[in-house]
């Protein structure tokens, strides 16, 4: 095992903008009248399973799920599993939930019960599940923050290592992909540096079962190889 890494704890803020471009009508009423109802409750999070429409038999969680593409994916090959899936980027979660409910039926419309979205930031939700109550947790193509100095805004970093192998259950998966080399490496030596997890190299073609999502298109459209690894909690 290689030395720990020594960075900075991870601070209790988001960065970046959490809104892009100014919002289209369908869009704000996408996050007024739809969100709401697919919204993950902040009273559920000591008991996860309450907040689904049935008793799922596993609960998986997807840390930033950008476009969506990934998190409806894997929602419906596993339609018994209740998925926790985290974004705070409008234009991200608009993305989403424009995939699930048709144009004027923002309201209305039938929504999934087994998909729910927390779109506040993910580390409060790893502060508060219980332990052991999370089966798969993902991280697909984070923001990389390349910069040395912003290593303690990437979401793998020692400190949330830690967070997450307290709610993951003994055996459980963690799925990360990137295709950012500097992050690439600061996954290797972050979890090199620890042993909550059991370590294997990176895939380098996406494995079976692991959804596309429109950054990895973008990545290899430009050439960049993406990485995809799966740690298991010990």
């Amino acid at each position: 095992m290689t030395a720990s890494v020594d960075v900075k704890a991870s601070p209790d803020r988001l960065y970046g903008r959490q809104r892009g471009h100014p919002l289209r009508p369908r869009q704000q009423r996408l996050l007024d009248q739809t969100l709401p109802r697919m919204r993950f409750p902040e009273a559920a999070i000591p008991d996860p399973a309450s907040a689904f429409g049935h008793a799922p038999g596993q609960i998986w969680l997807e840390v930033g799920f950008g476009g969506g593409e990934h998190s409806l994916a894997q929602h419906v090959a596993h339609p018994d599993v209740g998925y926790i899936a985290c974004e705070v980027f409008e234009n991200g979660l608009c993305s989403l939930l424009s995939r699930v409910v048709p144009d004027d039926g923002e309201a209305t419309a039938p929504v999934p019960d087994m998909l729910r979205i927390w779109d506040e930031d993910a580390r409060i939700l790893l502060r508060g599940l219980p332990d052991a109550s999370i089966d798969r947790l993902f991280l697909m193509f984070p923001d990389p923050w390349p910069k040395s100095r912003h290593a303690k805004r990437r979401f793998v970093h020692p400190e949330t290592v830690r967070m997450a192998a307290r709610i993951l259950r003994p055996g459980a998966i963690w799925r990360v992909a990137s295709d950012d080399p500097t992050y690439q490496t600061w996954v290797e030596e972050v979890m090199g540096g620890q042993d909550l997890f059991d370590t294997a190299p990176p895939a380098m073609v996406r494995p079976e079962g692991w959804p596309p999502t429109r950054y990895e298109a973008k990545a290899l459209k430009a050439g960049r190889q993406p990485l995809y690894w799966t740690f298991v909690r010990r």
